[in-house]
C-alpha cells in the first residue's frame, strides 16, 4: 500500500511539474496571438512518430478539422459526436475536462472537412464556438455554456460549395462572425456577454460564380486608433469599423479577368501596414497598404505577384518575410512589404497534397500533409528539410506550437509532441 501511494504522489508532482513547466501557454485562436501561425519562441521536437515521441494521445469523440486553441491550462477545440456539435476542453495531460454539446449538427461533404471546421476563439474568459450547421455557442472557460443562437435560422441556409472555414474573432465588445457566400452575404456582430446582435451590415458584390464564396477568417488590428475588422471574400477586402460594422474602406481588383471559380479559401496575414493575400486559386499573391477610405483599388495595391500563391494553406509570417506553402508542397519566402522573392523550395514530391496551414515555432516550419506526414524544415537560412514524421492517420488542422510541446488533431486524435 506504502509503495502504491507512493508511486501515485510520484506520479501527480511529476503531471504538475510537466505543466508548471510549459511556458507561454498562449494560442487563443486559429493561427496564433498575432494571426501569423508563427510562436517565435517555441522550441518543438523535430522527430517523431504515431507511436513514438509524443507525450500523449488521446481519442476524439468524431471527426472535426479545426485547429485547436489554448488558454492556459485548457485546450479547446470543436468536435461532433453522434449527429451533435461539441465543444471540447482538455488539460495539459490529456485529460477531457469537460464536453458542452451545442446543438444538432450537420456533417461536412469534402474529403478533407467537416461540420466542425471553424476554430475555436477565446479571451480567457468567454469561449466562442461556431459550426456548419450555424450553430454559435458563448461558454466560460469551464464550460457552462452562455448563450447560443443559430445564425442559418435568423439569417438563412449557407450556401457554400464545400464545408464552412470561416472561424469567428473577437473585437473588445463583440463576437465577430463573417458569412460569405451564395446568398446574401454579411458580417454580424454579437455582444460577447449576452449574445444580443450588436450590428449586421451586408457584404455583396456582383462576382463571377463561387467568386463570392470565402471560407478566410477575419482579422481585428487597431488601425489609426479605430478597433478595425479586415475582411476577405467576393474579391474584396474590406475594412469596417468594430463599433456598428460600417465601411472604411475597400480593395478590389483581385480578379480583372472575370475568371470563375476563384473562391476564396486561404486566409490573409497583416505585416505592419502590409495585408499579404493569396488569391487565384493558388496563382497569386498580393500586398495590399492598409488605410485610406473609400474604394482603394488604385492606390493601395503594393505589389503583386503571379505563380506563387496558395489556395488552401494560408501564408505564415517570419521576421518581415511571408512563408507561403502551395497546395503541391512548393514554398516561396517573399519580402512581404516589397513582393520580392527571396528563396523557393519544395517538400518531397507527392500525390497528396497540403490543406492544414503552415506553423512556424522557432526556426522551424511544421506543415502537415493530407495523408498524414507532418514535414518540418529549418527555415532560418533558406530551407533544409528536416524530417518526416508519420502520423496515420489524415490531417487537416494546423500545428499549434506551446513552449516545447506541439499540439496535433489528426482525423481520429489529438496528440501532444514533447522533448
Amino acid at each position: 500500500m506504502f509503495r502504491l501511494l507512493f508511486t501515485f504522489a510520484v506520479l501527480t508532482v511529476a503531471i504538475q511539474l510537466f505543466a508548471a513547466e510549459i511556458p507561454d501557454r498562449y494560442w487563443p485562436r486559429w493561427r496564433g496571438p498575432a494571426d501569423s501561425g508563427n510562436a517565435a519562441f517555441a522550441d518543438c521536437p523535430e522527430k517523431w512518430s504515431k507511436d513514438d515521441g509524443h507525450l500523449w494521445k488521446v481519442t476524439l469523440p468524431g471527426i472535426g478539422c479545426s485547429t485547436p486553441v489554448v488558454w492556459g491550462d485548457h485546450i479547446l477545440l470543436t468536435s461532433t459526436q453522434d449527429g451533435q456539435d461539441l465543444a471540447l476542453a482538455y488539460d495539459w495531460t490529456g485529460k477531457l475536462v469537460w464536453t458542452a454539446n451545442i446543438g444538432a449538427g450537420v456533417p461536412g461533404k469534402h474529403r478533407n472537412g467537416s461540420g466542425s471546421n471553424p476554430s475555436i476563439v477565446t479571451d480567457g474568459e468567454h469561449v466562442f464556438a461556431y459550426f456548419k450547421s450555424g450553430n454559435l455557442a458563448a461558454l466560460d472557460i469551464n464550460g457552462e455554456l452562455l448563450w447560443q443562437t443559430n445564425l442559418q435560422q435568423s439569417y438563412g441556409k449557407l450556401k457554400l460549395y464545400w464545408d464552412q472555414g470561416t472561424s469567428p474573432a473577437l473585437t473588445r465588445r463583440d463576437v465577430i462572425v463573417a458569412v460569405m457566400h451564395g446568398g446574401d452575404s454579411y458580417v454580424v456582430a454579437f455582444d460577447q456577454r449576452t449574445g444580443k446582435q450588436t450590428w449586421k451590415v451586408p457584404r455583396n458584390y456582383k462576382v463571377p460564380v463561387e467568386c463570392d464564396h470565402s471560407y478566410a477568417t477575419p482579422i481585428v488590428l487597431d488601425q489609426n486608433g479605430t478597433e478595425t475588422i479586415l475582411i476577405w471574400g467576393a474579391e474584396h477586402l474590406t475594412a469596417h469599423d468594430a463599433k456598428d460594422g460600417s465601411e472604411l474602406w475597400s480593395c478590389g481588383g483581385f480578379n480583372p479577368e472575370g475568371k470563375r471559380n476563384w473562391v476564396q479559401v486561404a486566409s490573409f496575414v497583416v505585416d505592419g501596414d502590409i495585408v499579404v493575400i493569396p488569391y487565384g486559386r493558388g496563382a497569386r499573391l498580393a500586398g495590399i497598404r492598409l488605410g485610406g477610405s473609400g474604394d482603394v483599388s488604385d492606390t493601395h495595391r503594393v505589389w503583386t505577384k503571379e505563380n506563387i500563391g496558395s489556395f488552401v494553406p494560408t501564408p505564415s509570417l517570419l521576421d518581415g518575410k511571408v512563408i507561403v506553402v502551395r497546395d503541391g508542397g512548393e514554398i516561396v519566402c517573399a519580402d512581404s512589404h516589397t513582393g520580392e522573392t527571396l528563396w523557393q523550395d519544395r517538400f518531397p514530391k507527392h500525390r497528396s497534397k497540403f490543406y492544414a496551414s503552415p506553423t512556424i515555432a522557432g526556426d522551424r516550419l511544421y506543415v502537415p500533409r493530407e495523408d498524414g506526414v507532418v514535414l518540418v524544415a529549418d527555415i532560418s537560412d533558406g530551407f533544409k528539410l528536416l524530417a518526416e514524421n508519420e502520423m496515420g492517420e489524415r490531417l487537416i488542422a494546423s500545428p499549434v506550437p506551446i513552449g516545447n510541446r506541439l499540439l496535433i488533431r489528426g482525423e481520429e486524435h489529438l496528440y501532444c509532441i514533447g522533448k
